[in-house]
């Protein structure tokens, strides 16, 4: 991923180093890699929105109104990118409403439409909405509002997972044969959207690849000096800042010439009739410039047994993405295995986004952005303060509709480009997780590949017309088709149910000799020997700790406690070390550092600068 160039220091450095005061950026880089992210999460939710809007009724709103949805999806992900970064994972995570929650929506908005356009006098249009400022057509407002209420119901689920531990334990028993296909076919999983708008001008969204390829790969290692990160000791060295600024240059490049070419009137676009209501509604009204969100203003959501169904869905969706990015990020920030207390306050956190989300009339709850987490794998960069900023700045955004409209400007064609982009680095990761399997073993070559194709085969045959899935209640029907048309839920079922049920020795599984080198992120990060140093990265904030009692075995939710998670940790990595017999003496301890060791010693040093005093 860096192109064969020379390592700069402390740039594959895992969160904790990155997070460090003495080896973070200056505050005006900051505040650029939070624009980084601020424009790869402005992208992602437009996408959300332009695909899922046209599934409701025929009667769209005025543009004001589908931007002040989008201002109400910034501010909720602006506060649960907070919230995620402060007391849940502690990962630099930015949250958006991922795909997981677009495939049932468009499920559940579908089955409204139809049901509008076949009886207008049914229950699609008994609710209308009852802001006075609000002119939205009543079967709009009342299919968002049930689309706003499974919302609802996923952040509950999700929040339930979370605080049940049930979420830590899944992470515990997913090897690097359930991880390796899991992340893949997350990333393959948008290659669909990604042709789709790519399609309305190939040549801006090849553009953007190529430029960003080049920045990334090619030109990695050129320095500007004016760009410099400060040192431990007081010096400085200019940063990398082609291959750090590799996705917000060829964004902000692109569209400064997609806006000469539209200002001289040259035709770079073409829009069919597929992909032209994509495009955003002409503005009859003028946007407010501030409008605090609050919930309720355009009706509380409706819960209905199929916004039940629905919202199940979502949750079970979300939650294998979120706990994929989880992995994932680590994974590119040579971070250690995430802690199961981290995993689970990670998607409590995402369940409260959600809550919120679904409160202020949002279609799609708060995810771990799988896009995000492949830009800080490709710049090479992961700062929490810069998420933190580009938090505040999502909040900012969802108070001010009229400057989120500038964010319906993107072309569509740059959105597919950083789709190309960003998820193209999640099929990669998936892939490296399986140098610590016996991938030439034929067990394993089954598992990945039934599972793989069959995640890709069903919900095609689900999207023909002719395919149908009727069990004579509509509620379970949107429930099996919600779940049948996401390949990242049946990838992660196939590949566990198998990888559980098929006999094969521990090095086929990837549990053998390299279960060290793998739990400690790829071995060119934090060694095994550092599980200290981790949980204390991933633990709570220390003003938060010190209001916890020292015992956490009587708190009732236990696992989200990192103490009580640590001692059942060892006890069973004990107890698994006692039952492991098939690796050979010393080849694991040969991973871990001597006590004098430099590179733990350093590691200490970083997370105790990482606790404040």
């Amino acid at each position: 991923m860096n192109g064969g160039h020379r390592e700069v220091p402390g740039a594959r450095s895992s969160v904790f180093a990155s997070c460090s005061p003495q080896k973070m950026c200056s505050w005006m880089l900051s505040c650029c890699l939070a624009l980084q992210h601020l424009a790869v999460q402005a992208s992602l939710l437009c996408i959300f929105h332009l695909l899922l809007l046209p599934t409701l009724p025929e009667e769209l709103p005025h543009a004001w109104a589908t931007s002040e949805l989008l201002t109400r999806s910034l501010f909720a992900c602006g506060i649960s990118t907070m919230l995620q970064t402060t007391l849940g994972s502690r990962l630099p995570l930015v949250q958006i409403p991922s795909f997981e929650y677009l495939v049932p929506a468009m499920v559940l908005s579908s089955h409204l439409s139809l049901g509008a356009s076949t009886d207008r006098n049914g229950t699609a249009v008994a609710s209308v909405c009852h802001a006075p400022h609000c002119t939205v057509a009543g079967s709009w407002a009342a299919s968002l509002r049930e689309v706003s209420g499974a919302v609802v119901v996923s952040g509950l689920i999700q929040l339930a997972l979370g605080v049940s531990g049930l979420c830590g334990w899944a992470v515990k028993h997913c090897g690097p044969m359930v991880l390796a296909p899991s992340l893949s076919i997350i990333g393959l999983s948008a290659y669909k959207e990604a042709a789709f708008f790519c399609s309305t001008s190939w040549g801006v969204a090849l553009l953007l690849v190529f430029l960003a390829v080049i920045f990334s790969q090619h030109l990695g290692s050129c320095r500007l000096p004016f760009c410099a990160v400060p040192q431990a000791r007081g010096c400085s060295t200019s940063a990398p800042t082609l291959r750090t600024f590799s996705v917000l240059l060829p964004f902000a490049g692109v569209c400064i010439i997609c806006a000469i070419l539209s200002h001289l009137h040259i035709p770079w676009e073409s829009l069919d009739l597929a992909t032209a209501r994509l495009s955003w509604a002409n503005n009859t009204l003028q946007a407010p410039w501030v409008r605090i969100p609050y919930a309720g203003e355009w009706g509380w959501p409706l819960l209905t047994p199929r916004t039940l169904a629905v919202g199940i869905a979502m949750a079970i969706g979300c939650s294998m993405n979120s706990v994929g990015c989880y992995v994932l990020h680590g994974r590119l920030l040579r971070a250690p295995m995430l802690p199961s207390h981290a995993c689970n306050r990670g998607l409590c956190m995402e369940g409260l986004g959600s809550l919120l989300a679904g409160l202020l009339g949002t279609p799609g709850g708060t995810a771990a952005s799988i896009a995000n987490a492949c830009t800080t794998g490709l710049t090479q960069v992961g700062s929490r303060a810069s998420v933190q900023v580009s938090a505040v700045a999502c909040m900012v955004l969802g108070m001010s509709p009229r400057l989120a409209e500038l964010l319906t400007r993107i072309p569509l064609a740059v959105h597919g480009g950083l789709l190309c982009v960003t998820y193209s680095v999640a099929v990669g990761t998936g892939i490296s997780y399986f140098q610590y399997t016996d991938i030439d073993s034929g067990r394993n070559i089954f598992i990945v590949g039934f599972a793989m194709f069959m995640a890709l085969l069903v919900p095609r045959w689900f999207s023909i017309p002719l395919a149908h899935l009727a069990t004579g209640w509509v509620p379970l029907d949107l429930l099996f088709f919600s779940l049948l048309m996401m390949p990242v839920f049946l990838t992660s079922i196939l590949s566990f149910f198998l990888e559980n049920t098929v006999s094969g020795t521990l090095e086929e599984r990837g549990l053998g000799s390299q279960l060290a080198l793998w739990k400690a992120g790829g071995g060119d990060g934090h060694p095994c020997g550092e599980k200290s140093e981790a949980n204390q990265g991933y633990g709570l904030p220390a003003g938060l700790r010190r209001l916890l009692p020292s015992s956490c075995k009587a708190f009732p939710f236990c696992f989200l406690c990192p103490g009580s998670e640590e001692e059942h940790e060892n006890e069973e990595e004990g107890s698994h070390a006692t039952k492991e017999t098939t690796i050979v003496p010393g080849e694991g301890t040969q991973l871990l550092p001597k006590r004098g060791s430099g590179e733990l010693q350093s590691a200490r040093r970083l997370s105790e600068m990482e606790m404040p005093a």
